[in-house]
């Protein structure tokens, strides 16, 4: 399958993709101030993507970062469904099989970032925000990568 054709962020035309972009800035810049060192920016694996890898110590976190204007469309949290979770695990199975360490532990965040006006974001970090050992256990013998 053929690559796109890398296009500098200040070229998209799509303000909705801008402003993603500019919240998982907001999320990793506040991600690091906590304390957690980046391993890597959307990773993409089999189709799917992770926003932010993340780790401290042993931990490893699988960020999800929402980014809202406004919450006319619902709260940000609300935008992962059972399907994008789905997604990210596949995602975080490919980076644990080529990135993982033996000791390492492993969890979903989710990082909700708004506007709040005069250039400024509100930041909520949502720890261990779902689990899918269940599924990943059940599905581990299946190819996703």
């Amino acid at each position: 399958m053929p690559r796109r054709p890398f296009v500098p962020p200040a070229q998209w035309t799509d303000p909705r993709h801008r402003r993603g972009l500019a919240g998982e800035r907001a999320a990793l810049a506040y991600l690091v101030a906590c304390g957690w060192e980046p391993e890597a920016h959307r990773f993409r694996a089999s189709g799917h993507e992770i926003d932010l890898v993340v780790r401290r110590g042993r931990t490893v976190a699988f960020v999800e970062v929402k980014t809202r204007g406004s919450l006319v469309w619902g709260a940000p949290a609300e935008a992962v469904g059972w399907r994008k979770r789905r997604a990210i695990a596949v995602a975080a199975e490919c980076w644990r099989l080529r990135f993982g360490r033996p000791e390492d532990e492993y969890r979903f965040d989710l990082v909700s970032v708004q506007r709040s006006g005069a250039g400024r974001w509100v930041v909520d970090h949502v720890s261990d925000a779902w689990r899918l050992d269940s599924w990943l256990e059940q599905n581990r013998s299946r190819r996703y990568y």
